[in-house]
């Protein structure tokens, strides 16, 4: 079967670079507090931007973080922040970029008190993927209450640029909601990789 017969979400149709986040990563559950960072800075990073903006930039994203090590971005300080608006791999708002360093330091104090961050995010869909079955991209949800109290939750611990639809987006991203559309390859394959 060549590539073009097999059905995809829509939305990864757009370009090479969405097509292979689709393929490899989208959905797929995520329980590495590294790579959940990553994904919480870069949803927030999204806000009022689309996908493709932020996937384009996701390597100068992991050049200018270090790698989204998440204490040393807790450490930022007032210059490096000015460093960070100059640079050009990233995008370079100054509420973004600081709410990256606040979310660092909120984050290690949830690691603190729950051992990791994936035992704590992930207690908003009892530890297991939420298996979705929408036909289309239209049908997905903007937020759901599941990310209406991670929304909330995440805000009253001091994080910012966490409103629900951008805890959807993290949701989707990391796996906590398989919302491949069900003609989509990789619904299927997602949802065996769950029950497995």
């Amino acid at each position: 079967m060549s590539k073009h017969q097999i059905s995809k979400c829509t939305w990864a149709l757009s370009s090479p670079l969405e097509e292979h986040y689709h393929d490899v990563e989208w959905g797929v559950p995520v329980h590495d507090d590294r790579l959940l960072f990553e994904f919480l800075i870069l949803e927030g990073a999204q806000a009022g931007l689309s996908w493709s903006t932020i996937l384009k930039k996701r390597e100068g994203y992991r050049r200018a973080f270090d790698n989204f090590d998440t204490e040393r971005v807790a450490r930022y300080d007032d210059e490096k922040i000015k460093a960070l608006l100059l640079n050009p791999e990233i995008i370079r708002n100054r509420l973004k970029v600081n709410s990256a360093v606040t979310n660092a330091q909120a984050f290690l104090k949830i690691q603190e008190e729950f051992g990791s961050f994936d035992s704590y995010i992930w207690c908003f869909v009892d530890g297991k993927p939420k298996q979705n079955a929408w036909a289309k991209v239209a049908d997905f949800p903007a937020s759901t209450a599941e990310s209406d109290l991670m929304s909330k939750e995440l805000k009253k611990r001091g994080f910012k640029f966490v409103g629900s639809t951008i805890c959807y987006a993290f949701m989707q991203a990391t796996g906590m909601v398989n919302d491949h559309t069900v003609d989509c390859f990789r619904h299927a394959e997602i949802k065996k990789a769950a029950e497995n």
